[in-house]
């Protein structure tokens, strides 16, 4: 019988993780009865009544688990790394807020039999802020035309890995991994299946603004060179600008001495203008120092404070690691 590995995260979610295992659990029971399951969650740390009903969860049903993580770390790592522990054929990745459709579970299961990896749970719209929906596809469009990867757009990370990729991502040395795009450069024999993304179901989302920004930052150093391009292009023209402005400003002082008075304003103009434009640009390539800083530093992908139901492991305290699934 083959087994399906769902992943769960979660952060303060305690009106959500026991509904979503009980709708994991019932599709299982009812539309997907040949297959074998278990239930990971990995919670990040949560500080209201989440970790209290997960050890409840995985006391009731064994094939519960719960990976409890020591601190947040960050809303890439968990996930990734709830995926690393999968011991199923195949795992499923959603959120615990309902916002990836459980019933949309079937559904990948099948274009995973009919022979497909990966399969993509891609947003054809969605009810939450429509705003931020608008703003996420401009993104999306964005980024896809710089990288050099052909990145998914309205791909969040919700869809199935076969146990083959699980294997590949396990294998990556990577301390910050982007499962997005890491998807999109490495992943074979991908299926999109489309679904419109619900509101959350309960509770509040620890999304803002700053991790949006996050992300995005995040994708923009990893699969795109145009920032660091773009300042390139744009210093060597005004540096050029900059030497015709000036032989110009020579060659009609020079005519027109007396007739000529250049005045402080362009001098105020041009510093104000060149110094902003300097500091972004040495913003920017702040963003792209951090994300190698973060790489070179070699740091476990999360810490394990403990974990449940996992019986062949032989230790509730250790760093955790992309070690391969067993």
């Amino acid at each position: 019988m083959k087994k399906i590995s769902v992943v769960i995260p979660c952060f303060n979610e305690e009106e959500n993780v026991v509904p979503i295992s009980e709708a994991v659990i019932n599709v299982f029971d009812k539309i997907l009865p040949q297959f074998d399951y278990e239930v990971i969650f990995i919670d990040n740390c949560s500080v209201d009544n989440t970790r209290p009903l997960l050890r409840f969860l995985c006391e009731s049903n064994h094939k519960i688990k719960a990976i409890l993580n020591t601190k947040n770390f960050g809303q890439f790592n968990s996930p990734f790394y709830g995926l690393t522990q999968a011991t199923g054929d195949c795992a499923v990745l959603l959120a615990a807020d309902f916002q990836d459709p459980v019933e949309m579970i079937p559904k990948f299961v099948e274009e995973w039999e009919n022979g497909f990896k990966i399969v993509c749970g891609i947003k054809t719209g969605s009810k939450e802020n429509k705003l931020v929906y608008l703003l996420r596809s401009i993104y999306y469009k964005l980024i896809k035309t710089m990288s050099k990867v052909d990145q998914i757009e309205h791909f969040t990370g919700f869809g199935l890995y076969d146990k083959s990729f699980l294997k590949v991502i396990s294998s990556l040395d990577d301390p910050q991994p982007f499962l997005r795009g890491i998807v999109a450069e490495l992943g074979s024999k991908r299926k999109e299946v489309f679904y419109e993304q619900p509101k959350r179901r309960a509770g509040k989302t620890s999304n803002n603004w700053y991790t949006l920004y996050d992300a995005a930052m995040l994708s923009f150093t990893s699969y795109t060179k145009i920032g660091m391009r773009i300042a390139t292009i744009f210093g060597a023209f005004m540096s050029c600008l900059s030497i015709l402005s000036a032989f110009v400003y020579l060659i009609m002082k020079l005519i027109f001495w007396n007739r000529f008075p250049a005045g402080n304003v362009p001098i105020i103009l041009g510093v104000f203008v060149l110094g902003a434009i300097q500091i972004f640009f040495i913003g920017l390539l702040g963003e792209y120092i951090l994300n190698i800083n973060s790489r070179i530093m070699k740091r476990p992908l999360v810490i394990e404070e403990e974990r449940i139901n996992f019986d062949d492991e032989t230790s509730n305290d250790e760093e955790g690691t992309t070690n391969e699934p067993e």
